[in-house]
């Protein structure tokens, strides 16, 4: 007699479905393995670093290897920032639908024509007008790349950012740093591919808005602080490394036990990546969030000295997505400090507004490019600047401005963009884009083509078809890239 029964069922052929459900727990079991190697980042996934999970890599000519998105929540107002009309001085105080349709507004405040409170003025070679908002910008104006034609198809805030972010304004999409990690991988084996620095504010939209969606849970953005340890409980809790490690290997076979039962699961398997990334950070963290070893003169130019609590706080997100860069991680998104009692959002109060909005961000940003290009790192970093959308050229009630999707201004710089540039043009109030017209999809199509990634070639199977980025449109900015 066989005192062994089971042995007779485990003789009998093994289905493919079966097989697969046994053995999935080993593809987290080999991340979990490679804590304590070089690679252990790239568990998981494909080992090259221009191979993402899609495998594909790049497509062609790498421009950028990198971004660094400097998002302006709440809508900074074009024509007070990058798109000078004189029209708005001339009528300021008419009836604006005497002059031209106007549009449905977010909130249907409707003042009259408003002229911008600030001058503008012709910089650097290339003559780009940059508002006096932006004084220490405007020095580096023969870097950007001015897009003067944005529009968004979303007038509220959530809808807008969820647009600009991911590509859809419906919740629980991929975001566009999600989407670069999963086509091309990360650089940095001991920090997360996308990082988002919040300095204050989360976008409205919440978490979604730094989300993977329907990609694997691993390629979601990774929230870090500009301060402090930048991530909580990141320090070993256990009293020794060897007791961290028998806790790890615990938690691989209680995984391990879950894949057995319920099959494979992204859930499971990005959670033991995140456990051997978590590993890893424990050292990367504190050392790239650690400006104690920056030059004095660095700081001082990124505005860490800066009496202005707003400013401090920006200056230390750009110093530290250098740092980022540096260590070769993909894709970095900046969220504003909190200013006062609003972002760029000013329905009312805009001078003020605007004005302590800008000067948060002006000299951090300013001396982030100019730091990149002396550390010969801009060539090869994308900066994106942009809002949800732009805003009125008549007022909201008497002093503020509303929500307007229908042409604003976005800028890039750097990782093969033509500098000193400026493409497409709103009308004569700054009110529709009328030449060279772009859409989200387009700017999201330029961005990828620049870290070499055809947008309609990098997809998802999911819901039954290809899922990309773009959706099923966009079209590359040519005329934008040098």
């Amino acid at each position: 007699m066989n005192d062994y029964p089971c042995q007779r069922q485990q003789s009998l052929p093994t289905s493919r479905r079966e097989m697969l459900t046994r053995c999935g727990s080993g593809f987290g079991a080999v991340a979990l393995t490679a804590l304590q190697s070089d690679s252990a980042f790239s568990a998981g996934t494909p080992k090259t670093p221009e191979r993402g999970f899609a495998g594909h890599g790049p497509h062609h000519e790498v421009r950028a290897k990198n971004v660094i998105f400097l998002y302006m929540d709440g809508g900074p107002s074009q024509v007070d920032t990058w798109d000078p009309k004189p029209l708005l001085d001339k009528y300021n105080g008419t009836d604006p639908s005497k002059l031209f349709n106007v549009e449905p507004t977010q909130f249907n405040n409707n003042g009259t024509v408003l002229a911008s409170p600030w001058k503008f003025k012709q910089h650097g070679e290339s003559g780009i007008p940059v508002s006096e908002l932006f004084p220490h910008v405007a020095k580096t104006v023969d870097e950007l790349a001015v897009i003067r034609s944005m529009t968004s198809n979303f007038p509220e805030h959530t809808f807008a950012n969820y647009f600009l972010h991911t590509g859809s304004g419906l919740q629980g999409r991929p975001s566009m740093g999600a989407w670069t990690n999963y086509g091309l991988g990360s650089e940095c084996q001991n920090l997360p591919g996308f990082i988002a620095l919040n300095g204050g504010l989360i976008p409205p939209g919440g978490l979604d808005c730094f989300g993977s969606g329907f990609l694997p849970a691993s390629y979601q953005g990774s929230v870090f602080k500009p301060s402090g340890s930048g991530v909580a409980n990141i320090d070993r809790t256990e009293p020794t490394k060897q007791r961290q490690n028998d806790k790890l290997a615990l938690i691989r076979q209680l995984d391990g036990f879950a894949v057995d039962t319920f099959g494979q699961h992204d859930a499971i398997e990005s959670a033991i990546r995140n456990y051997e990334l978590a590993s890893s950070m424990q050292l990367a963290v504190p050392e790239v969030m650690s400006l104690a070893d920056e030059p004095a003169h660095v700081q001082q130019a990124y505005g860490m000295e800066s009496e202005f609590g707003p400013t401090k706080i920006y200056a230390a997100q750009c110093l530290i997505a250098r740092r980022m860069i540096e260590k070769g991680v993909r894709f970095i998104e900046l969220t504003c400090p909190k200013v006062g009692g609003d972002r760029w959002d000013q329905h009312s109060n805009l001078k003020s507004g605007h004005e302590n909005n800008a000067r948060a961000v002006d000299q951090p940003i300013a001396a982030l490019l100019n730091d990149l290009r002396e550390r010969g790192l801009l060539d090869d970093t994308l900066i994106v600047w942009a809002g949800e959308f732009g805003r009125t050229p008549f007022a909201q009630g008497r002093n503020g401005r509303d929500h307007n999707q229908f042409g604003f201004t976005v800028w890039l710089a750097g990782g093969g963009v033509k500098p000193g540039t400026v493409h497409g043009a709103t009308d004569e109030w700054g009110y529709k884009a009328i030449e060279n017209r772009a859409e989200m999809h387009d700017l999201h199509a330029t961005m990828l083509h620049l870290m070499g990634v055809d947008h309609t070639r990098s997809t998802f199977r999911f819901s039954g078809r290809d899922m990309r980025l773009t959706d099923v449109h966009g079209h590359v900015i040519h005329d934008i890239i040098g």
